[in-house]
């Protein structure tokens, strides 16, 4: 990853933003008062509370609000219910290194009835995806079932592991690949390296592909690492750029986003443009991406800041900055059952989490 700053400590942060249901974005104020915005709201502080995380990557809740939290090093799960953070088990076949280790969750459409929980993860050879059955074990605690290994082969290297996955509306899984530092593979479409596959849950390339039988979705990214549907089905990605021009982008099945022959909003003839365009990646470098009420969250790694883009069907706003340089880099957003917004942070300061609420 980009710029990553050597003098945090070796602990990592997260915090949670609530939010009404309303157009809200998860701050007091703008951090740039000169932006302006449909995305912009108030909230204030309601708690603070101590979480015990390293380097969290991903959250997802189960039915009855208990988060779920992957730590990229530890290759643990941790378990979050009424503020208190336990052990779940260790997944097995995570081999830590740079940005790879234990990445994305992902849980089953039918998880009240199968209990399958998804994971991304880097191993010794490959990035792949498993599942495992997650399930109380009769002491009220949950139980981690050994990993069955759906989809493996995707490239793998210090960086660009990409490694977000989510289940979309159509009931497939969606995962979001990096280039793995090999440009050759983005415009490929028989490599795995810089895309968006689509799966069945079983681990099978979607019927209806663009490319038949064949798990790409979409090409041409560079390192993809966030996916939300909005409420009309559009699937968007956040995705890093190299030294400049990160990127929301509007995924159409088949598209060609450009890496590494063209990045941002260029015009160019064969490539699709992103919508949102952070030129400086000092200001960026977009991670976790949650949709809803019709405004993006994102959060920002190398930017310390949450971003909030008003959407409106294929036309997104002006991006509004939050919390700038304030808590940190912000790794994953996320929509609890209760209508929170959690956004994870990779500090590696002493955990804490901030509970806010809209201020009207």
């Amino acid at each position: 990853m980009r710029g990553l700053a050597g003098a945090w400590a070796a602990r990592a942060a997260f915090l949670l933003c609530s939010v009404a249901l309303g157009v809200a974005a998860c701050t007091g104020v703008p951090s740039d008062p000169g932006t302006s915005g449909t995305s912009a709201g108030r909230l204030e502080v309601v708690g603070k509370l101590d979480a015990g995380l390293q380097i969290p990557w991903s959250v997802v809740f189960l039915p009855d609000g208990t988060a779920v939290v992957s730590e990229r090093d530890t290759a643990l799960l941790k378990g979050i219910r009424d503020g208190k953070a336990t052990t779940i088990g260790e997944v097995s076949g995570v081999v830590p290194g740079g940005e790879g280790g234990l990445l994305g969750l992902a849980l089953s459409p039918r998880f009240t009835t199968d209990r399958w929980l998804y994971a991304y993860f880097t191993s010794a050879t490959d990035n792949r995806i498993a599942r495992m059955k997650l399930a109380p074990d009769g002491s009220g605690s949950l139980a981690l079932g050994t990993p069955e290994v759906l989809f493996s082969g995707i490239p793998k290297a210090t960086t660009h592991n990409g490694g977000r996955i989510r289940f979309g509306p159509d009931g497939y899984l969606y995962a979001g690949t990096g280039d793995s530092q090999r440009r050759e593979q983005p415009q490929d479409t028989s490599a795995l390296g810089g895309k968006i596959l689509r799966l069945t849950a079983d681990g099978k390339a979607a019927p209806g592909n663009p490319f038949g039988d064949n798990p790409v979705y979409s090409y041409g990214h560079r390192n993809v690492q966030g996916l939300a549907w909005d409420a009309g089905g559009r699937l968007w990605a956040t995705e890093f750029g190299p030294d400049v021009d990160d990127e929301l982008n509007l995924i159409v099945p088949g598209g060609n986003y450009g890496w590494p022959t063209v990045t941002g909003a260029p015009g160019r003839e064969g490539f699709i443009d992103a919508k949102i365009v952070w030129r400086s990646t000092a200001d960026a470098s977009p991670s976790g991406l949650e949709i809803f009420d019709g405004v993006a969250y994102t959060g920002a790694l190398r930017g310390q800041r949450l971003w909030t883009v008003a959407l409106d069907g294929e036309t997104a706003s002006k991006p509004v900055a939050f919390y700038t340089n304030q808590f940190g880099r912000l790794r994953d957003v996320a929509k609890a059952p209760d209508g929170t917004l959690w956004v994870l942070s990779n500090n590696r300061n002493p955990d804490f989490a901030l509970i806010l609420r809209r201020a009207e």
